[in-house]
C-alpha cells in the first residue's frame, strides 16, 4: 500500500514535470525570437512590416484561440488536446526553422500559435484535476515559475544562439523538447475530461468568441500603425464590440454552451479574472518600453537587455512557489492585494529615471516589482481555478489566459498610444530621448493607478477560503 501512495505521488510530479515542458515552450516563443529578427531580416530580405507579422500571427491566433483549446480540452480530453496541441506546435516549430521565405515564416508562425492555444489551458486544467486542494497552490506556484522561468531565459538564449549559431536555431531547439514531451506525457499523464452526461460543440460560441478575440487583437496591435481614428481600427473596435454582445447573447441561450455565464457569479473567479487583465495591462508595457529604453538610451545589446531583468524575473522564479503554498494556508485575497500594490509602487519608481540615469536606477523598481508579480500571480490563479468545478477546469484555465492576453495587448497599446504622444522631436536627437523618458512616466503613472485598482479588485471580491468556494459552487449546482 505504501509502495502504491509513493508511486501515485511520484506520478503527480512527473505529470507536473511533462506540463512544464511544455509551458516552457510556450512561454520560450514569447521573448526568444524579437533577439532574432534583425538576423532574420537581413537573412529572408523582408520590410520591416513582414518582420512585424513574424511576431504579430503568433499573438493573435494564441489570443483567439485559448478559450476554445480550453473547451475542446475539456470535451476530448485534457491530456489528448495536450499531446496534440504540442504535436502542432514542434512540427510548426520545425517548419518555422526551415521556412526559405517571410510568407513561409509568418504562416508557420500563426499555426505555432494554434498548437499554443490547445496546450497552454490544458497544463493547468491538467495540474487541477491532477493534484488535491492542499497541493494544488504549490504546483501552480511551480508552473508560473517555469513561466517566468521561460521568459527570463528567452531574451538571452535567442542572443547566444543567433550570435553563434544562426536564427533558425532558436526554432529548432524546440523540436527534441517537443519530441521529449509528448512520449512523457502519454506515460505519466491521465486522462481527464469533463464529465457531464451530455456534451457537444458551441460552434456559434466558438466562432463569436475567435471572431471576437481576433478583432481585438488585431486593433490593438496595430493601432500604433495604422491610427487610432483610422477607418480600419474603429471598424475591428466596433466589430470586436459587436461580436462580444453576440457572444454573451449566444451563450446565454445556447442549451450547451461553451463558456458557462454562470461562472461569472464566482465572486473569486470574476475578480481574479479582472485582476489578471490588469495587471499583465500594466507589466506587459513594463517589460516592452522598458526594454527600449534600456537599449535605446543605456546603449545595452539585445542580449545585455535580456540580463537587465534577470533580477525581477529570477525573484518571480523564487518566490512564486513560496506564494503558492501560502495561498494553499492563508487564502489569495489579500496576497494579491499586497503583491498588486507592490507592483503599483514599483511603477512609481520608475518615475526616478531620466536621460542620464544607469542601470543601477532601474535596479529598486525592477526588484520590487519582481516581488509584487510573485505575490500576485500564483494566488491570482488559484484563486481563478479553485474557484471553478473541476470539471470545467479547460474552460477557466482558457478564460483566465485570454484576459491576460488581452490585457498584455491592450497595455503596450495604451502605453503606446502615451509615449508616442510625447515624441516631438526627430529619432535620434537628445531631445527625442528626452521626450521618450517623460512619455515613459505618464505611462508608468497610469499603469500604478491601474494596479491600485487591480489591489482593490483582489480584496473585495476574491474569497478563497474552501467553504465559500464550497458555497458557490453548490448555488451553481442548484
Amino acid at each position: 500500500m505504501l509502495g502504491v501512495l509513493l508511486a501515485e505521488e511520484n506520478r503527480k510530479w512527473i505529470t507536473l514535470a511533462a506540463v512544464s515542458f511544455g509551458l516552457f515552450m510556450i512561454m520560450l516563443d514569447n521573448t526568444v525570437v524579437n533577439v532574432a529578427l534583425p538576423t532574420m531580416q537581413r537573412d529572408l530580405h523582408v520590410k520591416i512590416s513582414q518582420l512585424e507579422w513574424v511576431v504579430i500571427a503568433y499573438a493573435l491566433t494564441f489570443a483567439a484561440l485559448l478559450i476554445t483549446g480550453g473547451k475542446l480540452a475539456d470535451l476530448y480530453g485534457r491530456r489528448r488536446i495536450f499531446v496534440v496541441g504540442l504535436a502542432i506546435f514542434t512540427l510548426s516549430s520545425l517548419a518555422c526553422g526551415l521556412a526559405p521565405s517571410a510568407g513561409v515564416l509568418i504562416g508557420a508562425r500563426a499555426v505555432q500559435g494554434v498548437g499554443a492555444a490547445l496546450m497552454n489551458p490544458a497544463t493547468l486544467s491538467i495540474i487541477v484535476a491532477t493534484f488535491p486542494p492542499r497541493q494544488r497552490g504549490q504546483a501552480i506556484g511551480i508552473w508560473a515559475g517555469v513561466s517566468a522561468l521561460a521568459l527570463a531565459i528567452g531574451p538571452l538564449g535567442g542572443g547566444l544562439i543567433v550570435d553563434n549559431l544562426n536564427w533558425n536555431w532558436i526554432f529548432f531547439v524546440n523540436v527534441p523538447v517537443g519530441v521529449l514531451g509528448i512520449v512523457v506525457s502519454q506515460f505519466a499523464i491521465r486522462e481527464s475530461r469533463d464529465t457531464s452526461a451530455e456534451q457537444s460543440i458551441d460552434l456559434p460560441g466558438l466562432l463569436t468568441s475567435i471572431g471576437f478575440l481576433f478583432s481585438l487583437s488585431y486593433a490593438l496591435v496595430e493601432g500604433n500603425s495604422h491610427g487610432w481614428t483610422s477607418p480600419e481600427i474603429l471598424g475591428l473596435f466596433a466589430a470586436a464590440a459587436v461580436l462580444l454582445v453576440a457572444f454573451v447573447v449566444v451563450e446565454h441561450r445556447q442549451r450547451l454552451a461553451m463558456l458557462d455565464l454562470s461562472l461569472f457569479r464566482i465572486g473569486a473567479f470574476t475578480g481574479a479574472n479582472v485582476v489578471a487583465m490588469l495587471v499583465s495591462l500594466s507589466m506587459f508595457g513594463v517589460f516592452f518600453f522598458v526594454s527600449l529604453y534600456i537599449q535605446n538610451i543605456l546603449g545595452f545589446s539585445a542580449t545585455k537587455a535580456g540580463a537587465a531583468f534577470l533580477p525581477m524575473v529570477s525573484l518571480i522564479i523564487l518566490i512564486a512557489p513560496l506564494a503558492g503554498r501560502l495561498s494553499d494556508r492563508l487564502g489569495s485575497r489579500w496576497l494579491m492585494g499586497a503583491g498588486m500594490t507592490l507592483v503599483g509602487c514599483s511603477l512609481l519608481l520608475y518615475e526616478r529615471v531620466t536621460v542620464h540615469s544607469d542601470y543601477w536606477t532601474l535596479l529598486p523598481a525592477m526588484i520590487l516589482g519582481g516581488v509584487g508579480m510573485a505575490m500576485t500571480m500564483s494566488p491570482m490563479t488559484s484563486a481563478a481555478m479553485g474557484a471553478v468545478p473541476v470539471d470545467k477546469a479547460g474552460v477557466g484555465s482558457g478564460v483566465l489566459n485570454s484576459f491576460r492576453q488581452v490585457g498584455g495587448s491592450l497595455g503596450i497599446a495604451v502605453m503606446g498610444a502615451i509615449v508616442a504622444s510625447y515624441l516631438h522631436h526627430p529619432v535620434g536627437s537628445p531631445q527625442a530621448a528626452q521626450d521618450y523618458v517623460d512619455g515613459l512616466h505618464a505611462g508608468f503613472a497610469v499603469g500604478a493607478a491601474i494596479t491600485f485598482v487591480a489591489a482593490v479588485v483582489a480584496v473585495v471580491t476574491v474569497r478563497t477560503r474552501p467553504e465559500v468556494v464550497r458555497e458557490h459552487i453548490a448555488e451553481l449546482a442548484a
